[in-house]
């Protein structure tokens, strides 16, 4: 098994060798770009679209809940009969 500090030891020394170089100029002008390119996406990320489903599905279950619910009055309105019988405090 290949020691894990071994990889992080030649990450750093990597890095501090191409941390003066034109290539690290270039690292950071290609992540600038990325980054502008990404916000002209206009991408959410993957916890705010969660936060946004979640909130949809309880608006669409709130929604159903309501039409039954409008439904039901309005077959009570069209209907004389059970006016009568539940009488006014029923609505």
């Amino acid at each position: 098994m290949i020691d894990k500090h071994l990889f992080e030891d030649l990450n750093h020394r990597i890095a501090d060798a191409l941390r003066d170089t034109p290539a690290a100029d270039l690292e950071k002008n290609l992540r600038a770009l990325l980054v502008s390119w990404f916000d002209r996406l206009d991408l959410v990320s993957r916890e705010d679209f969660d936060v946004q489903r979640k909130l949809l599905e309880r608006a669409q279950a709130k929604l159903a809940e309501l039409e039954k619910r409008t439904a039901e009055l309005e077959a009570r309105s069209k209907d004389p009969a059970s006016l009568s019988k539940a009488g006014p405090a029923s609505l």
